[in-house]
C-alpha cells in the first residue's frame, strides 16, 4: 500500500502527534524513529521536521500554545482585578485547552513517567511557565517576591490539577479541577 505524501496536508502537526503516541505505545519510545512516526502520519520526515525538532518535542510541542495562552489571558484581565484573580484567570484560560484531550493527555503523560530524559523537559517547561508568568505580573505591577510567588501557585494549581484530572473518576472538566484548587488555596490562606 503506498501513502500519498502531500508537501501540504491538513493538520499535519495532529497527524503527527497522534501517530507518535500510537507508535510510543506500541513499540515503545525508545524504539519508534521520525521516520516511523512521519511515515505513520502519511507525512515525509520533511514535514515532520518543520513542526518539532525530534521526537521528544512531540511531547512538548504544545508548550508554546499554552504559555501565549497564558499570557494573552494575563494580558486581557483589568488591571483592577486582584493578582490572585488574574493569575486565576489565567491558568484556567490554559486549562481550557485541554477540553476533549483527557485520553491523549494520559497516554503522554504515562510515556514521560517512564523516561527521566522526558521528566526533565517536562520541569523545564513548567519553570518556563513560570518565568513566563512572573514577568506577566511583573509587567502589570506586582512586585517581588509577591509575583513570583502568585506564578510558583498557580502553575502548580494547574499541575496538581493536571494530575487529578487525568484520573478523576467523575471525568469533570480539566477547568473545574482547577477552580476547585484555587478555592482550596483561598480556604488555605484564610485560614479554613
Amino acid at each position: 500500500m503506498m501513502l500519498c505524501m502531500s508537501r501540504w496536508s491538513p493538520n499535519a502537526r495532529g497527524r503527527l502527534e497522534r501517530a507518535a503516541y500510537d507508535l510510543f505505545v506500541e513499540r515503545g519510545y525508545e524504539e519508534t524513529t521520525v521516520a516511523d512516526i512521519a511515515r505513520r502520519a502519511g507525512l515525509t520526515e520533511r514535514t515532520f521536521f518543520r513542526h518539532y525538532a525530534d521526537k521528544r518535542e512531540v511531547f512538548f510541542g504544545g508548550a508554546a500554545v499554552l504559555q501565549e495562552e497564558l499570557l494573552r489571558a494575563v494580558d486581557a484581565v483589568s488591571a483592577n482585578v486582584s493578582t490572585f484573580e488574574a493569575v486565576r484567570i489565567s491558568v484556567e484560560a490554559i486549562a481550557h485547552l485541554m477540553r476533549d484531550r483527557r485520553v491523549l493527555a494520559r497516554e503522554r503523560q504515562r510515556l514521560v513517567l517512564a523516561h527521566a530524559d522526558l521528566q526533565e523537559r517536562e520541569l523545564i517547561k513548567r519553570a518556563t511557565l513560570t518565568a513566563a508568568l512572573t514577568d506577566a505580573l511583573k509587567q502589570r505591577g506586582v512586585p517581588e517576591p509577591a509575583a513570583s510567588l502568585a506564578a510558583d501557585m498557580g502553575i502548580a494549581v494547574f499541575y496538581i490539577g493536571f494530575v487529578r484530572w487525568l484520573d478523576d473518576p467523575a471525568e469533570r472538566e480539566f477547568v473545574d479541577i482547577v477552580r476547585e484548587g484555587f478555592d482550596h488555596i483561598k480556604a488555605v490562606a484564610s485560614g479554613c
